[in-house]
């Protein structure tokens, strides 16, 4: 069976392509651009400074204790004991782990080639560079 062709006479044009993409289609300044959005709602909760939350807080405690007594640790009674790790030592020279002190002035000092730096320093330059850590000695 033979396909039947009908030829119509009225050809209707093919669909047509959006306008290509322009520049002018770019500019953000003619769009809308509302800044707020109309349901929003004005937040229900306070925002505290620091010094406001610590002051709440100790009213809070002598509420519950009663004035001066507190027999929990909180933010605003923690004592902590001194450290028991060893004092970090840093070189005078240049700023690394220092773990040598020079008895002849007290500066400390990475390794060895920066204690031959500190024997070669002229008089005066070691109290000057113990003088930034604040541990120069003055003689009167």
């Amino acid at each position: 069976m033979a396909p039947s062709t009908t030829s119509s006479t009225s050809a209707t044009p093919p669909p047509s392509a959006p306008p290509p993409f322009t520049l002018f289609d770019a500019d953000l300044t003619t769009a809308r651009k509302p800044f707020r959005n109309p349901n929003a709602k004005p937040p229900s909760r306070r925002v505290k400074n620091a010094k406001q939350i610590i002051s709440d807080e100790s009213k809070r405690l002598s509420s519950i204790n009663g004035p001066g007594v507190v027999d929990k640790p909180t933010y605003i009674n923690v004592e902590a004991p001194p450290s028991v790790i060893p004092r970090k030592w840093w070189c005078d020279i240049t700023g690394l782990r220092a773990p040598y002190r020079m008895p002849g002035n007290g500066m400390r000092y990475h390794n060895k080639e920066v204690y031959e730096v500190i024997k070669q320093l002229p008089p005066g330059v070691d109290q000057q560079y113990l003088q930034l850590r604040s541990a120069n000695v003055v003689l009167k």
